[in-house]
């Protein structure tokens, strides 16, 4: 397993000496006889939900974390809300949201209202073309959208503030330029997404917000609280939703249960799980296996499945641990190339370790 270069504040060996109440600087002598003891004292007292809880207190030292909800096999271990942050309060998603948009196609398949994600984007869109289109849009599927493999320009990034001053955010994702093929790299871009979001509306005749209030009704603890629209109302697929900690452990449990509810009420099928989870390009951003809105890695010994969104909201999931990890952060600063998403991570490798050690 490739490990990450996480600064010194923050890494794994400080969170292990904070949960231990021993200096960092314990560590730094590794032959010693104190060290050896220090270390020991750690994997002692850290073991647990004794040791998720002192976790839990040391991440309170990276500033823009918010709150921190744990669960396995359904039961809450541990959780933590930082500053003034509330666990109940709602929280802006960001691009973690994508991941819920995905869980609404699949539903949308297992439901009938969707064929599946081989069809045409053209097909359950065709008002919303543009008059010449490129041939290629012929050949864009839902899952080119859910796996962002359009091919078509980003609206994402650098160019999100442009595309949300269109007039039509549908008609200005679907008519950019295409900088690759239907199928080819990663191009992260919440105008697909957001096209998920039309063609769940336009097949449905209800909105996305009302279907997610709907399908997934039954999963306890989830609401989603406000949604941003586009100006012709359709919901803004893969952005700007807002939900409580709480409510995102909520949704990661559904998928950690199979699709399941903890009454064993069916919401998604076992195979859109599968499919999601299947890799099918790699991040561009940091190398990660991507799925259907899902991003993929390798942690603490064990496959992890997370969504992510800008300043730090995460949703983990490790299925074979039957553990769902909920964080969320000041949604205003970037998680990437501060090294903030890389320290959330080391946290998640920690939690993974206490939680099932």
């Amino acid at each position: 397993m490739t490990r990450l270069l996480i600064p010194p504040l923050l890494n794994r060996r400080n969170f292990v000496c904070a949960a231990a109440g021993l200096p960092a600087w314990a560590w730094a002598q590794s032959d010693a006889p104190a060290a050896r003891g220090a270390r020991k004292a750690g994997d002692a007292r850290g073991d647990g939900p004794e040791g998720l809880e002192a976790v839990l207190t040391a991440a309170g030292a990276l500033e823009p974390l918010q709150a921190v909800v744990v669960s396995r096999h359904g039961q809450r271990l541990a959780e933590r809300a930082y500053g003034r942050r509330a666990l109940a309060a709602a929280t802006n998603i960001k691009s973690a949201s994508k991941t819920v948009v995905s869980a609404l196609v699949g539903a949308a398949i297992d439901r009938g209202v969707l064929t599946g994600t081989d069809q045409r984007v053209a097909a359950l869109l065709p008002g919303d073309l543009p008059r010449d289109p490129d041939p290629r849009l012929a050949r864009l599927t839902v899952g080119h959208l859910l796996s962002m493999q359009a091919g078509l320009q980003r609206t994402s990034g650098p160019h999100y503030g442009r595309w949300v001053a269109s007039r039509n955010w549908v008609r200005s994702a679907v008519a950019q330029d295409f900088v690759d093929e239907p199928g080819g790299g990663m191009l992260y871009s919440t105008g697909s997404t957001h096209l998920l979001s039309a063609i769940l509306t336009r097949r449905s005749g209800r909105s996305t917000l009302a279907l997610a209030r709907d399908w997934l009704a039954p999963l306890g603890g989830f609401a989603i609280v406000d949604w941003e629209r586009d100006p012709q109302g359709i919901y803004l697929g893969g952005n700007q939703m807002a939900m409580s900690p709480r409510s995102l452990l909520a949704f990661g449990e559904l998928y950690v249960r199979g699709g399941l509810t903890a009454d064993g009420r069916r919401l998604l099928s076992q195979d859109w799980i599968e499919q999601s989870w299947r890799p099918r390009t790699t991040s561009v951003f940091n190398g990660d296996g991507y799925g259907y809105g899902w991003f993929l890695r390798r942690m603490a010994g064990h496959d992890v499945r997370y969504a992510w969104g800008y300043g730090g909201q995460m949703l983990y999931v490790v299925p074979a641990a039957g553990l769902v990890v909920a964080m969320t952060s000041d949604e205003s600063s970037p998680s990437a190339r501060t090294g903030y998403r890389d320290r959330l991570h080391a946290l998640l490798e920690e939690i993974v370790t206490r939680a099932t050690g």
